[in-house]
């Protein structure tokens, strides 16, 4: 192959269409018996994968990487040159955040709880949580959290609830704060010589980010403070966690 032949198709035209009507239904397939799975409004510019369907329906990428179907007749279809000065650009490995329209979503997180032990030093034991989410808008979610501390010295049960500010809900690298109480459930085994029973207030503060990859997967990163109390006592843990997630 010459290189004259892939430098012209390197600068092939990519072809996007702009929304021309006030909103446009996006849809799972090419009719409109097919759910509406994202709205696009006046103006906004999309990929074009290809033309499928009954009629003029266009197959388009949405910015979190998924693929559905508009009507032609709400798109004005338009070809750039890459490197075009202000030129539309496709969702790359990396993608916006889902949280525009979503309304509830799911993380699974795994890593490290660092919790003061009997002797009064710490320790560190492995921890997986659960986190469901609300999606009330963009920038905030109400969470609730159940999470477990891996160890062969008892059961470490946290539980409860909170809320979640997401600082650049329309970066694909999203910073967030949360806060949030609850209670620990601390069930030693009968031979433990690390933990003793107890059962604690729990508040919790921490933050980190949400790097969205397309498909509306996002990975998850993690740090919070956990201040574990009761009427004689309190004490401070932490946890270091990361893993996957999904909003919807």
């Amino acid at each position: 192959m010459s290189t004259a032949s892939s430098e012209a198709r390197a600068e092939d035209p990519e072809a996007f269409a702009r929304v021309v009507v006030d909103s446009a239904d996006l849809r799972s397939g090419p009719g409109i018996s097919y759910r509406v799975i994202s709205t696009a409004q006046r103006g906004e510019t999309l990929a074009i994968d290809g033309r499928q369907g009954t009629g003029f329906w266009l197959r388009v990428v949405l910015p979190d990487g998924r693929t559905a179907y508009a009507l032609g007749d709400e798109m004005q279809v338009f070809a750039v040159r890459p490197g075009e000065p202000e030129a539309p650009s496709r969702p790359g490995f990396f993608a916006t955040p889902p949280l525009q329209g979503a309304h509830a979503g799911l993380a699974i997180v795994g890593g490290i709880l660092d919790i003061p032990i009997r002797d009064g030093s710490k320790r560190a034991f492995g921890y997986l949580e659960a986190r469901p989410s609300i999606v009330i808008h963009p920038t905030v979610t109400l969470d609730g959290f159940i999470a477990d501390a891996l160890t062969a010295d008892g059961s470490q049960i946290l539980y409860g609830g909170g809320a979640t500010i997401n600082f650049a809900p329309n970066w694909a690298v999203c910073p967030f704060l949360g806060i949030g109480a609850g209670g620990i459930m601390i069930r030693p085994n009968s031979d433990s010589f690390v933990l003793q029973r107890e059962d604690l207030y729990l508040a919790r503060a921490g933050g980190g980010f949400l790097m969205a990859l397309r498909g509306r997967i996002l990975v998850r990163f993690e740090a919070t403070n956990l201040t574990l109390f009761n009427a004689e006592s309190f004490k401070n843990a932490q946890t270091y966690s990361g893993g996957f997630g999904v909003y919807f």
